[in-house]
């Protein structure tokens, strides 16, 4: 890293990007943050922003020639990621690498290079273009399945499918909830599965790759709710899933933190999904339980500064403020009930707007790494109802 600050242009401006720009700040580097809409989390704390529609690729090739940034940090998927190839052969560094952020923008990139090409272990799965394609897919793997878009965020569009009924409200809803300009799903066979984790994976450029503890997390809607660390993991699931998560890191090459999602089961570990950013499940690590959060650490990774060790400090947990009506200008109430609880925090993300379900901050708490993690957990998920979004 040269001593001079490097200029990193962030595509998408929401809390976790908000806590990116904060890691940034604070060792001296310049953000510009990018987004569709004025005034996002992460534009209250950057050095400058841009408006843009990110699908709009001579939108995007414009302000890239205008920053002239450093780094290129993808924040979202919708994003035109084909771009990217032609950044980096400008010099610009995209963040992990332009075949990462295009491949995992798309989940059937993603989804045929960790099945067909690694031979990582996965559920069963179609894909379909239409509804008629979809009853055809969903005939292939069986009911239950999933469906999900193949470009979303925080689980937009997706739905399991239980019944033949519930075929075309699952097309219909998954269109609604995409992303981008691909109208395509996913098709999965349910998983049986006994948890859900998140293996914060951190690729370096001169140096090994490492892991952070676990991260158990609970969904509704398709969205995290509920995430702690560490989770129970057996050595041997743990194992795998490393394994997993450092072949399928190093295929798409580049450097900084995956937010790399696995199914535990009865029959070993499943790969599910991959993110080529912090993840928001990771926000547990804002409650101390590491010595750096995941912010801190795709930052540093990013700018090739070593990472001599991730070490577990505590135990944690992080439950969402979600808001429940439409507001063009949202206040929150039950601030100072929280704030007057011991070995907990919360941060509220300064989203502009809100609307049912919107996640408008989250609840932190942290205890020793022996007390029981459902305790911790359980904590946080009450102290989360105590903070009310008014519209």
């Amino acid at each position: 890293m040269k001593n001079s600050p490097m200029k990193i242009l962030l595509l998408g401006s929401g809390e976790l990007g908000k806590e990116f720009t904060i890691a940034a700040q604070r060792i001296g580097q310049t953000i510009i943050a990018v987004d569709s809409y004025e005034n996002a989390p992460a534009m209250q704390v950057a050095h400058g922003f841009e408006v843009i529609n990110m699908l709009d690729g001579e939108a995007l090739d414009r302000i890239v020639a205008k920053h002239q940034p450093d780094f290129i940090v993808p924040e979202i998927e919708a994003i035109r990621t084909e771009r990217f190839y032609d950044y980096e052969k400008q010099g610009i560094t995209v963040v992990p690498s332009a075949k990462a952020a295009n491949f995992t923008m798309n989940r059937k990139a993603i989804r045929d290079l960790a099945a067909k090409e690694l031979g990582l272990k996965t559920a069963k799965y179609q894909y379909a273009t239409s509804a008629e394609e979809l009853q055809k897919a969903v005939q292939e793997v069986g009911i239950p399945c999933v469906v999900k878009p193949l470009m979303s965020s925080s689980g937009k569009g997706q739905s399991t499918i239980k019944n033949q009924e519930d075929i075309l409200k699952a097309w219909e809803y998954a269109v609604a909830g995409s992303r981008g300009d691909v109208i395509e799903v996913i098709v999965e066979a349910f998983v049986d599965f006994n948890s859900e984790i998140t293996l914060l994976t951190i690729t370096q450029n001169n140096n090994p790759t490492l892991f952070c503890a676990p991260i158990g997390h609970r969904q509704e809607r398709g969205d995290y709710q509920e995430s702690w660390q560490p989770a129970k993991v057996s050595d041997k699931d743990l194992y795998e899933a490393q394994d997993m998560a450092e072949k399928i890191t190093e295929a798409l090459g580049g450097a900084g933190l995956f937010g790399v999602e696995f199914f535990l089961t009865n029959d070993g570990v499943y790969f599910s999904e991959l993110s080529p950013r912090p993840h928001d499940t990771g926000m547990v690590t804002l409650a101390g339980t590491q010595n750096f959060n995941e912010f801190e650490l795709h930052l540093r990774a990013i700018l090739s500064l070593p990472i001599f060790e991730i070490t577990l400090e505590k135990a944690g947990a992080s439950a969402v403020i979600l808001a429940s009506e439409d507001s063009a200008n949202p206040t929150f109430t039950g601030i100072e009930k929280v704030a007057a609880l011991p070995k907990t925090d919360f941060r509220l993300f300064g989203k502009p707007t809100s609307r049912p379900y919107r996640r408008m901050g989250v609840v932190l708490s942290h205890d020793t790494l022996v007390t029981p993690i459902e305790e911790i957990t359980e904590r946080a998920k009450a102290t989360s109802k105590l903070i009310i979004v008014n519209s």
